[in-house]
């Protein structure tokens, strides 16, 4: 999509919170004045006032309000912008995008995706269809089994064995999940997950806490396009969060 002429809504990512935090405010900010410098007109929508995106000079219009389907909508009727780009607005931009699009508003207002498009986010989002993914590619993942009820936790556990990691889709770094030794630890986890899981489904995996710990952040455009930003072994293995290592 090319810039000049057009307008582009970009959203923040509200709060600084574990997980999402104040990268999501330089990203943003980097996003705003890259287009502008593109020549496309940036409204900006975020529930943050103090953050250096919400600043007037950032965006051509900006809005401080609460990140929801609802405020997205009016805002969307308003200004009638060409593109949404949520990337920048870490797990909440994300998720308001999928929710827009299941309630038919990106559709009826006429508006494209920028950053990602909305069937890489539900691939990424949506944990069975992730790992079924990784499988296609030949990439080795720690076994895992998808729940959606209580009554698939026992099948689950006799898969995956004890201890094991749940994992909430949709959710902001893991939030609702955590690290099961026990089966009563198991059972406290898994009502956490589905509950705070919007599509209330969660996987179940296989714990690989004490293992070595690298990270690769890359970056991959849609004409297959690759650079790796940067390497990371971590000195803390798995089973310690990078916030703590």
């Amino acid at each position: 999509m090319k810039g000049k002429g057009r307008t582009i809504l970009v959203i923040g990512s509200g709060p600084i919170v574990i997980g999402q935090a104040c990268e999501f405010d330089y990203s943003g900010t980097q996003a705003c004045r890259a287009l502008r410098q593109e020549g496309a007109r940036v409204v900006l929508v975020n529930s943050n006032p103090a953050t250096i995106m919400t600043d007037p000079s950032v965006a051509d219009r900006s809005y401080v309000e609460p990140l929801t389907p609802e405020v997205l909508e009016a805002i969307l009727e308003k200004e009638k912008p060409d593109a949404i780009l949520p990337t920048v607005g870490g797990q909440t931009g994300l998720n308001l995008v999928v929710e827009l699009s299941r309630r038919g508003i990106l559709e009826r207002h006429g508006v494209a995706l920028i950053g990602a498009s909305l069937p890489s986010i539900l691939l990424a989002e949506d944990r069975e269809r992730f790992a079924a993914a990784m499988s296609e590619i030949g990439l080795r993942t720690p076994r895992s089994t998808i729940v959606t009820s209580l009554d698939q936790a026992e099948k689950a556990l006799e898969i995956v064995g004890l201890p094991a990691i749940v994992r909430p889709s949709f959710t902001l770094g893991g939030s609702g999940g955590g690290m099961a030794y026990n089966r009563d630890e198991f059972r406290d986890a898994l009502y956490r997950g589905l509950d705070a899981s919007p599509s209330h489904q969660v996987l179940v995996e296989q714990s690989v806490a004490g293992w070595k710990e690298y990270e690769l952040e890359v970056m991959r455009d849609r004409a297959d396009n690759v650079v790796i930003v940067c390497s990371i072994e971590n000195l803390d293995p798995m089973g310690v969060h990078t916030g703590d290592s």
